[in-house]
């Protein structure tokens, strides 16, 4: 069995939820003073809702035969993938890598997501967050409608990381049907082919003594006007012995080669299963090209899921910039979905979106409680730990009253409600700890952003906090 001592030290750092792309300064452009940070109550509440999860990574890590994963919910900071990276990081190296988890293109629907998993594909495609999709939208789990513009389409995705190259991979889309081929390889060759260009025929005529450019004009059958435009003369007047050209009335037909780059894919099979279409591989893998199938019409991609044949964990990102819960929670397809993603423990990090619209409290949690309401109806075994928003100054200037409030409420509701609670708003010393913060490099100017360093603290802060949770689970088993 794997003992492990931690000592924890904790300090004060901070990060935001908004609607912007992006989500981040650069931390190396900032002078950092971090030895006056302090922080402020750093460990979960409600902690005996996480009875559950702690279990299953205590059977993890006596027994090394199970995967663990766990998924994160929230917006910019969450798709991003700057603090969860962290998290992902820290709580793989105590119980083991398991796999990435959860993944998305984002880049090819044109917004941002750092995570070493990288999209490219040509074909063209459109893309709508759900805060803006309409409902006939195919708004899935990823929180994002994503589908090709053309059936002649093709997405690569490459593992930048080595070690989350993959040997299973989980294909989610809207009906779960087979609309996607799957390759590991792919051949280009060159084809070559005559293509019929007209153009249009054109001869030429030497001046001779005496002839002036109106009598030439006549001669062929054309305007004089079309005489000086093909030889770019802006006068009667004409040399002798000049060659001019002489546009003709018809066009002539030639025929040029042409090369095409044409692509051979080498499909692999995919296993169907109820929530997913899955491929297990016996070796690594670390890029693959998706197509569509040919005897498909549409096409909507909701993510892929990557896992290695390890025990350990998997921890997911999934997040929407400037997403609320309520955005999730207008698209079934969202609900419909999380039971592909197996997840033992949600995380949920939502709320400074919500008070930018200056939602009051009983419509806040209102919202917040239907979408856990919804994630228990569909994943019913899964523990709930909600993360309350973090200090942050509204449009600019004003003291952001709603996330304090919103905190009170998530903290008083977490027994009834079973989900442990991480004060996030308490830990970076509230509202009132905001310029300090500031001053010391962590937020961006706007106040609501934080830098890199902040991001990444967090993500410590917050595995410290678990770890310590977990450490006291074991100690009174």
């Amino acid at each position: 069995m794997n003992k492990f001592i931690y000592m924890l030290f904790f300090t004060a750092f901070g990060f935001s939820q908004t609607d912007s792309v992006k989500v981040a300064i650069d931390s190396a452009t900032v002078s950092i003073d971090m030895s006056n940070f302090e922080a402020f109550n750093n460990v979960i509440s409600n902690e005996k809702a996480l009875a559950t999860i702690f279990e299953k990574l205590y059977q993890l890590e006596e027994n090394q035969d199970r995967k663990v994963r766990i998924v994160h919910i929230g917006d910019s900071h969450v798709q991003a993938d700057l603090f969860t990276a962290k998290i992902r990081r820290r709580v793989q190296q105590i119980f083991g890598n398991a796999g990435f988890g959860f993944t998305f293109p984002y880049s090819l629907a044109n917004t941002n997501n750092s995570s070493p998993i990288r999209f490219t594909g040509s074909g063209g495609f459109s893309a709508t967050r759900n805060l803006y999709a309409d409902t006939s939208k195919p708004v899935g789990v990823s929180g994002i409608s994503f589908e090709p513009k053309q059936k002649s389409f093709h997405i690569d995705m490459l593992v930048k990381d080595a070690q989350f190259d993959f040997t299973k991979l989980k294909v989610i889309s809207p009906k779960n049907e087979n609309i996607f081929n799957v390759s590991f390889a792919k051949k280009s060759f060159t084809t070559q082919e005559k293509v019929a260009v007209k153009t249009p025929a054109i001869s030429s005529h030497k001046v001779k003594p005496g002839e002036v450019l109106g009598g030439i004009a006549d001669k062929y059958n054309i305007s004089l006007k079309q005489l000086k435009a093909a030889n770019g003369l802006t006068s009667d007047n004409i040399r002798d012995g000049k060659t001019l050209k002489i546009p003709g009335g018809k066009t002539v037909t030639i025929y040029k080669t042409v090369s095409t780059v044409k692509y051979i894919y080498e499909p692999i099979v995919l296993e169907n299963t109820p929530f997913y279409n899955v491929y297990n591989s016996q070796k690594p893998i670390d890029k693959i090209t998706i197509i569509g199938n040919e005897n498909s019409a549409e096409f909507a991609l909701n993510g892929l899921i990557l896992e290695n044949e390890k025990p350990g964990v998997t921890y997911s990102s999934i997040g929407v910039n400037g997403a609320k819960s309520n955005d999730f929670n207008k698209f079934p397809l969202f609900f419909d979905q999380l039971p592909s993603l197996e997840a033992d423990l949600y995380v949920i990090s939502l709320g400074t979106n919500e008070s930018f619209d200056k939602q009051d409290i009983a419509t806040y949690f209102g919202n917040l409680k239907t979408m856990i309401d919804g994630i228990k109806q569909k994943c019913p075994e899964a523990s709930f730990l909600i993360t309350t928003p973090p200090p942050s100054v509204l449009h600019g200037k004003y003291q952001n009253i709603y996330i304090e409030k919103y905190a009170e409420k998530i903290i008083e509701m977490a027994p009834a409600e079973n989900y442990a609670v991480w004060n996030l708003l308490d830990i970076f010393g509230g509202n009132k700890n905001i310029n300090t913060n500031s001053r010391m490099g962590l937020m961006a100017r706007d106040k609501v952003h934080y830098s890199n360093t902040g991001y990444d603290k967090q993500g410590e802060l917050f595995f410290d906090a678990f770890i310590q949770s977990y450490e006291l689970y074991k100690s009174e088993k």
